[in-house]
């Protein structure tokens, strides 16, 4: 039945199989569409397992991570036990004071120049000595007597003075080029090698080696743990907090630069017999010309890339080679072999363009020769 001409006669019946025509391809469009579902849904389907395939990693690690923080922090650090009693107090937020006639006791607050992380601790250069290596015995009687307070503090001679094994080190010229600079010639007082090193947490990153990047922050963390804290630096030195950001405003890219060089990079004259300076110059004596790093004979080499030209050696005719795995500076880490092809290159174009001049000059003469 194909159409409403066989029933012209009745109106009704035509509406009727119209309706019904309509209803039936309704009913075979969707039945259609109920047929392609099962192919679409089993598409959803493998998505979602691929989706799933391509997050399994991220959670296995993340799952792991959270595993061995947990690890970590269930995990105690290898101190011994003098250190482990001191630092039942002294890694703590609050500790309790007993009082050895009454009994009384009172909960205080461990201030933070005095709280100390074991596990910063532990890794630290002075890691593997006990407390009362370097503190007094007095120190184990609880609360302490008022009289250890007034005992004198090492300082770094007292222990890397003397001996062959710290020679290399050249702790008496560190010390020399302390006392010559800023930080040294009494201008502030109280300032000693622990203002900067603190004994608790030092780690000699620049003869530990990693990423130059690593050991930036972590040497410019003690510049700025008193020129970018206003606390630390008023108990220091009654003058107001300079600015850095301000200050720096000249140089270019700045954010690159601070996170890519130290700030005795700059601030500190360089000495032949030690690895890092020590000899922080006045502000207005500070490197400010570009070419001093930006150049083959950058003065990074002596002094941030000091300890990595030690150990490597320039490679591929890279000038600097040890900078090159750490980051790229204009200037200074120009290719020898580039070089010489750069120069041949541009003597050839000048040969060119001076045979084709000769050339066209030789061509003109014989055309107006002719003429």
């Amino acid at each position: 039945m194909g159409g409403g001409e066989l029933y012209t006669g009745n109106e009704k019946i035509i509406k009727r199989f119209q309706v019904d025509s309509g209803s039936a391809y309704l009913i075979r469009r969707c039945k259609c569409q109920n047929n392609k579902m099962p192919a679409k849904a089993s598409h959803t389907k493998r998505s979602v397992i691929r989706y799933m395939l391509l997050c399994l990693p991220v959670v296995i690690a993340w799952v792991l991570s959270g595993a061995e923080a947990r690890e970590k922090e269930k995990a105690e650090p290898d101190l011994d036990a003098d250190s482990r009693m001191c630092l039942e107090c002294h890694s703590a937020l609050r500790y309790n004071l007993v009082d050895p006639e009454t009994g009384d006791v009172v909960s205080m607050k461990m201030y933070e120049e005095l709280r100390i992380d074991p596990w910063e601790y532990v890794n630290s250069t002075h890691g593997g000595f006990s407390c009362v290596d370097c503190h007094s015995m007095d120190y184990e009687i609880h609360p302490h007597p008022i009289g250890v307070k007034f005992e004198p503090m090492y300082g770094c001679l007292d222990c890397h003075g003397f001996g062959d094994q710290y020679a290399a080190f050249n702790f008496h010229t560190i010390e020399e080029e302390f006392m010559r600079s800023v930080h040294g010639d009494h201008y502030i007082e109280d300032f000693s090698c622990w203002s900067c090193h603190n004994p608790h947490t030092y780690k000699n990153t620049a003869r530990l080696g990693g990423a130059i990047t690593e050991i930036v922050a972590y040497n410019n963390s003690m510049c700025l743990g008193c020129h970018g804290d206003i606390s630390h630096y008023e108990v220091l030195i009654e003058r107001q907090l300079t600015n850095m950001l301000s200050k720096h405003d000249w140089l270019p890219n700045q954010s690159l630069h601070f996170r890519k060089v130290r700030c005795i990079d700059c601030h500190a004259t360089v000495h032949e017999d030690i690895l890092v300076a020590h000899h922080i110059v006045p502000a207005n004596e500070a490197v400010r010309n570009c070419v001093d790093c930006h150049s083959t004979n950058s003065i990074l080499m002596a002094s941030l890339y000091k300890h990595q030209l030690q150990e490597r050696r320039n490679k591929y005719g890279f000038f600097n080679a040890a900078i090159t795995s750490e980051a790229y500076i204009i200037g200074a880490n120009r290719n020898y072999y580039f070089n010489v092809i750069s120069v041949v290159i541009f003597g050839l174009v000048l040969l060119g363009i001076a045979i084709h001049a000769t050339l066209r000059y030789i061509n003109y003469r014989r055309h107006h020769a002719k003429k």
